[in-house]
């Protein structure tokens, strides 16, 4: 029988972003495959992690492609990029809290490439004059983040209602990220 890698990763990917203690042994439970199995394709936990990372990656990305960044303000960007990227913030805060996958020569240059176009999209929002300037864009695209995955968490937990994800992540950030009429 053969496995959809896919399916692997998927549920993989769900059950960590609730447990991210998950045994391999649960992880193939979940997924209906013996640990055997598992272990054909995921040698160990930091395989799983490494290709989890790159569903992630590519995840980003297409929420990016699909947010179109360069059109309208970079307020309205930012809000269709939280609404596209939300189907993923699962993922993206359990990988958030994986750091082995951002330190030393093995990080992904992916990451490098997603946090390039969202401060692509926050030093736009600051040349138009709609962005802080006092506030970077590095640490603006890590505030992002840290909501997403914050929001994810709370959503998860049931703390946060799903409808309400975008809304709040979006206000929470704009609001401390918007330039302020001088008086």
């Amino acid at each position: 029988m053969a496995v959809d890698r896919d399916h692997v990763l998927r549920t993989a990917a769900a059950l960590l972003t609730r447990r991210s203690t998950a045994t391999m042994d649960e992880v193939a439970r979940a997924a209906g495959i013996s640990r055997a199995t598992l272990h054909r394709h995921f040698a160990g936990r930091d395989a799983l992690v490494r290709a989890l990372e790159s569903l992630g990656i590519a995840e980003c990305e297409a929420a990016l492609d699909a947010a179109r960044l360069d059109e309208g303000t970079a307020s309205e960007a930012v809000h269709r990029l939280v609404r596209e990227m939300e189907p993923a913030a699962g993922l993206l805060a359990f990988l958030y809290s994986e750091n082995q996958l951002f330190e030393g020569e093995e990080q992904n240059a992916g990451w490098a490439r997603t946090d390039e176009r969202i401060a692509a999209l926050f030093r736009r929002g600051q040349a138009d004059g709609e962005f802080r300037i006092d506030l970077t864009p590095a640490w603006l695209t890590e505030a992002l983040y840290g909501l997403l995955a914050s929001g994810a968490w709370a959503v998860a937990e049931g703390r946060v209602a799903p409808k309400d994800f975008t809304y709040m992540i979006v206000e929470l950030l704009l609001g401390g990220a918007r330039r302020r009429k001088e008086s």
